[in-house]
């Protein structure tokens, strides 16, 4: 490798804040045209080393080099003079704006002291045209869906000419043909001498479009391997141990049903939802995006009202659209946004673990304080959230750390049925594993789960049974046993039948319909 073809190299760097070593020693660099994987569990130190790329944090020790210079990187502005852009996870758009002042904003073009709209837009819709993405330039952000937003955020990226492209999980919200069309354009960079950092959970993402892969433990760069290392081996280096077993379902005795749906019905959303979830089980909703699973068991917790149907918990009716009176009942839901509908971000840990029970807790007027506080130490320690404290800010913790404390608050509240909507998105194998393990306990306990997830081995590989939804109706139940990735994705396809829900032997037919195609 010449010279010339090293964008950036980070040498030796560390950084620390009270009472954590965030990173000790990281080592890594990145090559004109190429991607190269940053690897690593929630809490390894991925952000911190991004943080510190893109100006938000200032190293302790160590040097970067930008095209074979030392720099210091004191603000976003530094990082950008430098050719480096960053698209995180939460997008940094403004939504009342159109994509065009979006991606030049702060930048716009001017003529006679004024901005030049129409050759702003025109250089937008150029760049548009770049991550083929077919939006107009005039359109408001807050009308675009996610695949489009992140395309937005690559136009925007591409307008400050940046050589350093790093991506942190751009794959997490995207169904499986936005990725695809997210990887065409990744390339098309790579073959335009771009230099991507390319972050995510997805191991079958790193063999199909990275080069390098370096991995980070604890702060650490612990190895930096070839992108067709196999998974196992990368979770090896990861985790520093070896997962023999992904999905570690352990089955238990099933007991009488806890939860109980009758014919759910909203229309125009979902219609005639019909199940049970027994004590002890772990039932697995699949679909398509868009099939009505999310709006299903927002409807059975009572966030959303529905029009028809009855929620029944232990054999007893719940008022329609009460998340209070689900609560009573024994209902938790941990959402798929978590960050924003499962946690306050500006509360401790200990103050997030206790939202549940804060009403359970107060007498007079008085919140029992000390016995709230022992409360989630015991949870936190059970659940091992590795923090500095309980009073640690909860936005500062890793995805896998903040989703163990929205089931932690659930657990505080002694629930009964626990649904959970994509329970590890974005979260590292590791700590995937532990919430696996979480989910073995709550069921041996005699806790009922009901789980969404799109992540189809995980729901085969953890689901005692699976119900498939396809346009807003249960288009099949199937057993662990019946339940395949090709058996479950005939159903997600099918067109349900309007009068009753499939039955086993219909799913057995929509199967092979499916492999007949």
């Amino acid at each position: 490798m010449s010279n010339d073809d090293e964008l950036l190299r980070i040498e030796g760097i560390r950084k620390t804040f009270p009472g954590v070593v965030a990173l000790d020693g990281v080592d890594f660099d990145l090559r004109r045209g190429e991607v190269h994987v940053l690897l690593g569990e929630n809490g390894a130190g991925k952000s911190t080393l991004i943080k510190m790329l893109s100006g938000a944090y200032r190293p302790d020790g160590g040097r970067i080099v930008v095209g074979g210079e030392e720099v210091r990187i004191h603000s976003a502005q530094d990082s950008a003079h430098l050719g480096i852009a960053t698209i995180y996870q939460e997008f940094n758009l403004v939504p009342d704006l159109t994509v065009a002042e979006n991606i030049f904003l702060g930048r716009q073009p001017r003529r006679l002291g004024m901005i030049d709209r129409k050759r702003m837009e025109a250089d937008a819709a150029v760049l548009l045209e770049r991550v083929g993405v077919h939006v107009s330039p005039r359109a408001r952000v807050r009308e675009l869906g996610i695949a489009r937003l992140q395309m937005v955020e690559i136009a925007k990226a591409l307008s400050l000419d940046a050589r350093v492209l790093i991506m942190d999980e751009p794959t997490a919200v995207l169904t499986s043909e936005e990725v695809e069309k997210l990887f065409s354009i990744v390339r098309q960079l790579r073959a335009d001498g771009v230099g991507i950092v390319f972050i995510t959970h997805h191991l079958e993402e790193i063999a199909a479009l990275g080069d390098r892969v370096t991995v980070i433990r604890d702060g650490r760069s612990v190895g930096e391997v070839p992108a067709s290392t196999p998974e196992d081996e990368l979770v090896r280096l990861m985790v520093g141990r070896s997962i023999e077993q992904q999905y570690p379902r352990e089955r238990a005795d099933t007991g009488g049903a806890l939860l109980s749906v009758e014919g759910l019905t909203r229309d125009g959303v979902f219609h005639d939802i019909s199940f049970e979830v027994r004590a002890g089980e772990v039932v697995g909703i699949a679909g398509l995006v868009g099939a009505g699973r999310t709006e299903v068991v927002r409807a059975v917790f009572g966030a959303d009202p529905y029009d028809q149907g009855t929620v029944r918990v232990g054999g007893s009716a719940l008022r329609g659209h009460d998340v209070n009176a689900a609560m009573t009942a024994g209902i938790g839901l941990v959402p798929e946004d978590r960050k924003g509908q499962g946690l306050v971000l500006d509360q401790s840990v200990q103050e997030n673990l206790g939202l549940v029970t804060m009403r359970a807790a107060t007498k007079g007027g008085l919140v029992d304080l000390k016995g709230q506080r022992e409360a989630a130490a015991r949870i936190a320690e059970q659940l091992g959230v590795r923090m500095a404290g309980l009073g640690q800010q909860v936005r500062t913790l890793s995805g896998g750390n903040q989703q163990k404390v929205v089931i932690g608050k659930w657990l505080l509240a002694d629930t009964k049925v626990l649904i959970l909507d994509e329970p590890t998105r974005g979260i590292d194998v590791g700590a995937k594993v532990e919430i696996y393990q979480l989910i073995n306990e709550l069921t041996a306990a005699g806790a009922a789960v009901l789980m969404i997830s799109s992540d189809l081995p995980e729901v085969l590989g953890m689901s005692d049974r699976v119900l498939v939804m396809a346009q807003g109706r249960i288009a099949g139940e199937l057993s662990a046993d019946q339940a395949t990735q090709d058996s479950v994705m005939a159903l997600a396809v099918s067109t349900p039948s309007t009068s009753t829900q499939a039955t086993t032997a219909q799913a057995t037919t929509a199967v092979e319909d499916h492999r007949g195609h």
